[in-house]
C-alpha cells in the first residue's frame, strides 16, 4: 500500500475516476449530425443539438450497441432496462439548459478491470457503472478580447461515462488503470482513446485518510486530458490535503482545476450534489429496453481482449508476463508480433519487435506501425537469416538498420554487402591457429585457469572477420585448439 509520510504519520490516498469516453459512431447520440474531429465551428449541428423548440431526440442504436459492447468488455452487468434523465444546469455551451444522461438506472452496472503493475503484480479495480450521456458544446475564450464564442459541434456527441470504485491508492495505479481502460476500448473499437483530441477525458476524485480509517472528504479535479497530468494532479492534490489536515484544518468538498503550467490544482467551485441537478426522467425518451438475444449477439462478436491475449501469449509462445504485457497493449502491435513469430522462435521475435523495431519506430518522427518501412514479413525474413546461420545476431542489427533506411529486403542487403556469416571451418581454423601462435601470453593465462580470456580470442576472430564469423563455431574451434 502506497502512503504519504506526513509530519504526524502516514496517510493513504483514496482515488476514484470518472472517465468520459467518446463513443465511436458516425452520428450523435440523439441526432443525425456527424461527429468527425476538426470540422469548422458549428458546421456539425442539427436542430436537436441546437435545442430548437419542438425538436425531439431520437436514440442512436449504434451508440447503444457500443455501450453494451464496452460493458461486456469490462465484464460488467448489462441492464436490460435503463432510463435517460435530464441533468439540469445552466451554461452557455448547453443550449437545452439540461444534459440528457443516465442516473438511477444506467445501461451498464458493476464490472472489473485487472491492472498490471510495474512490480509485476496485478490488482483488480471495480467498475461502479457505465452510463450514456450527451456531450456539451465548447466555449471559445481565445477568439475575441472581450467576447466568448460557442462551438456546438460537440453538443450531443455520445459519451460513455465510466465510473470506477475508489479502489486506487497511488498515481501509478491510476496510470495503469487509464492505460488498461484505453487499451480495452481500442480493442473493442468503441472509443479511440485520443486524449489530445478530447475523446477521452478524466475527472479525478481524491481524498486522504489514515490507513484503515473511513474515507475522508474528497475533491474532484475536472477534465484532465493526459495520463501524465492526471498523475501530477493527484500527487499535488494529495500533498495539499495532507498539509491542511496536519495543520488542523478540514477539506472542503469542491471541484478543482489542474493548472498544467504550474503543476497545481486550484479551486473552481463548491462540489455539487446529485440533488442540485434535479434529475428527472426525460419525457421525450422512453425507457431503453434491451433484449437478451441482442446482447448475446454482440457478445459473440467481441475480439480477444488484452488479458486473454496476454495469457495466450504466455502459454503458447512461452513469453514472460512482462513481454506479453508489452505486446498486447495495442491490438495492432499484438497482431504484428504474431505475424513475425509465426513459424519462428517466438522469444527471438518478441526481442526483435520490442527492441530493434520499437527503437527504430521511436527514433523516426511520425512513423507508425502501419507506415514503418519494415513490415512484419520483412522482419520475419531477417529472423529467418539468423535462424539458418546466414547472418549473426550482430550483423542482423546492421542489416535491420539498412532495411529501415533503404526499404530493401534483408536478403538483398546481405548479398549486396557480402554480409553472409563465415561458417567455413577450415577458414576459421586458420584464423584461430594464427591468433594462438601470435598470442602465447593469453594462451598461458587460459592454461593458468582464466577461461575468460577465451572471450578475448573470440573478439579477435570477430575483428579479423569484420563480425562475420559464426560465433558458435568460433567458440567450438577455440576450445578444441586450446584443449579446454
Amino acid at each position: 500500500m502506497a502512503t504519504i509520510e506526513g509530519r504526524t504519520g502516514p496517510w493513504e490516498m483514496v482515488i476514484g475516476l470518472e472517465v468520459h469516453a467518446q463513443v465511436i459512431s458516425n452520428s450523435k447520440l440523439f441526432s443525425g449530425a456527424p461527429t468527425s474531429f476538426g470540422a469548422d465551428p458549428n458546421s456539425q449541428v442539427s436542430m436537436v443539438d441546437a435545442a430548437m423548440p419542438g425538436m425531439l431526440p431520437v436514440l442512436n442504436r449504434m451508440c447503444v450497441e457500443q455501450a453494451v459492447r464496452t460493458g461486456l468488455g469490462l465484464k460488467a452487468q448489462i441492464n436490460l432496462v435503463s432510463i435517460f434523465e435530464r441533468k439540469n444546469y445552466f451554461y452557455a455551451d448547453l443550449p437545452q439548459g439540461y444534459q440528457i444522461s443516465q442516473y438511477l438506472q444506467p445501461i451498464v452496472g458493476e464490472g472489473t478491470i485487472l491492472l498490471d503493475l510495474a512490480d509485476g503484480s496485478t490488482k483488480e479495480v471495480g467498475i461502479e457503472r457505465l452510463h450514456l450521456e450527451q456531450d456539451a458544446g465548447k466555449s471559445l475564450h481565445d477568439q475575441h478580447p472581450r467576447k466568448t464564442y460557442v462551438d456546438l459541434n460537440r453538443s450531443g456527441v455520445a459519451l460513455m461515462e465510466i465510473v470506477s470504485k475508489p479502489d486506487m491508492r497511488s498515481p501509478e495505479e491510476v496510470g495503469a488503470y487509464l492505460h488498461k481502460l484505453r487499451s480495452i476500448l481500442r480493442y473493442l473499437g468503441t472509443c479511440d482513446g485520443n486524449m489530445d483530441e478530447g475523446s477521452m477525458r478524466c475527472d479525478v476524485n481524491v481524498s486522504m485518510r489514515r490507513p484503515g480509517e473511513p474515507y475522508g472528504t474528497r475533491c474532484e479535479i475536472k477534465n484532465v486530458n493526459s495520463i501524465r497530468y492526471v498523475q501530477q494532479a493527484i500527487d499535488y492534490e494529495a500533498r495539499r490535503q495532507v498539509e491542511i489536515l496536519e495543520d488542523g484544518g478540514e477539506i472542503r468538498q469542491e471541484t478543482r482545476l489542474f493548472d498544467a503550467r504550474k503543476g497545481e490544482t486550484r479551486s473552481m467551485r463548491s462540489k455539487e450534489e446529485a440533488h442540485d441537478y434535479r434529475y428527472f426522467p426525460d419525457p421525450d425518451l422512453l425507457p431503453l429496453v434491451l433484449e437478451e438475444d441482442w446482447i448475446a449477439e454482440i457478445k459473440a462478436t467481441l475480439p480477444e481482449l488484452p488479458d486473454e491475449k496476454k495469457a495466450r501469449f504466455m502459454a503458447d509462445y512461452g513469453l514472460s508476463s512482462y513481454d506479453a504485457g508489452v505486446l498486447v497493449v495495442e491490438r495492432a502491435t499484438a497482431d504484428f508480433f504474431e505475424a513475425v513469430a509465426k513459424g519462428r522462435d517466438a522469444k527471438l521475435a518478441a526481442n526483435w519487435v520490442m527492441g530493434e523495431f520499437f527503437g527504430a519506430l521511436n527514433r523516426t518522427s511520425g512513423a507508425t506501425l502501419a507506415s514503418a518501412p519494415v513490415g512484419a514479413e520483412g522482419l520475419g525474413n531477417l529472423l529467418d537469416l539468423i535462424a539458418d546461420g546466414t547472418v549473426s545476431g550482430r550483423i542482423a542489427k546492421e542489416v535491420f538498420e539498412e532495411m529501415w533506411d533503404s526499404g530493401k529486403s534483408a536478403a538483398n542487403i546481405v548479398e549486396e554487402k557480402g554480409l553472409k556469416q563465415i561458417s567455413d571451418t577450415g577458414a576459421l581454423e586458420a584464423i584461430v591457429e594464427g591468433l594462438i601462435a601470435e598470442n602465447p601470453e593469453q594462451v598461458q593465462q587460459i592454461r593458468d585457469g582464466n577461461p575468460k580470456v577465451v572471450g578475448w580470442f573470440v573478439g579477435q576472430v570477430m575483428k579479423a572477420t569484420q563480425g562475420k564469423a559464426n560465433p558458435g563455431l568460433v567458440n567450438q574451434i577455440l576450445r578444441q585448439k586450446l584443449e579446454l
